[in-house]
């Protein structure tokens, strides 16, 4: 049986085509590269690939990295790859980065409001959503062993050296959206940041061999 794979919203592909990689420094994929191999030993031993990606309240960067690597597996039809996400504390997932997505050609529905909504977001009609809402890094929804920890942001990777369970932790931080919170610049700096983590995990992902 032939391995297909499932066709992403036009916008989303539209989005990726305009990536360039080659704008990734050495030194970056360097530190990428601990990923594609973890990535690639799964794929080639023929086991499940689960990537657990980590910030401080899982609102913003480990959300965009979540949605952005299980999109890029569908788009390099890696197969058995579940992206997750989590935080040292459990906040909401917030608004900007949700609306960010949705900009690139995310299919976003609020499942349920409150202080922490839970969002479905799509990538292509065929695939199950994304389930997204913030949650504690060993929250039951997550994997409890067998997944590569990818810590997000500086204070996660400094305030976690050990995620239990996790068989490898990668320090991949990104510098936080956030700052830029209630200015002028807040959207067009979201989308570089949701730009910058798609085109590094498009680099991450196109180095499998399946």
């Amino acid at each position: 049986m032939i391995s297909t794979k499932s066709t992403l919203f036009s916008e989303i592909e539209t989005t990726i085509k305009d990536l360039n990689p080659e704008t990734i420094s050495e030194e970056r994929k360097t530190v990428l590269n601990s990923l594609t191999e973890f990535i690639q030993a799964k794929v080639s031993n023929q086991q499940e690939v689960r990537i657990n990606f980590i910030c401080t309240h899982n609102s913003r960067r480990s959300h965009l990295s979540q949605v952005w690597a299980q999109t890029m597996a569908n788009y390099f039809n890696v197969k058995n790859v579940f992206c997750y996400s989590g935080g040292t504390e459990a906040t909401a997932l917030f608004p900007m980065a949700a609306e960010t997505l949705q900009n690139s050609g995310f299919q976003i529905k609020t499942l349920s409001e409150g202080k922490n909504p839970v969002y479905s977001i799509k990538y292509a009609k065929n695939e199950h959503p994304i389930i997204g809402f913030s949650k504690k890094l060993d929250d039951d929804f997550n994997p409890k062993s067998e997944f590569a920890a990818i810590m997000t942001c500086d204070s996660a990777n400094e305030a976690c050296p050990l995620v239990l369970g996790a068989e490898q932790r990668i320090p991949m931080t990104f510098e936080d959206p956030k700052a830029f919170d209630n200015t002028p610049q807040q959207a067009e700096k979201y989308k570089e940041r949701s730009l910058q983590i798609a085109t590094e995990l498009f680099y991450v992902f196109s180095q499998i061999n399946s």
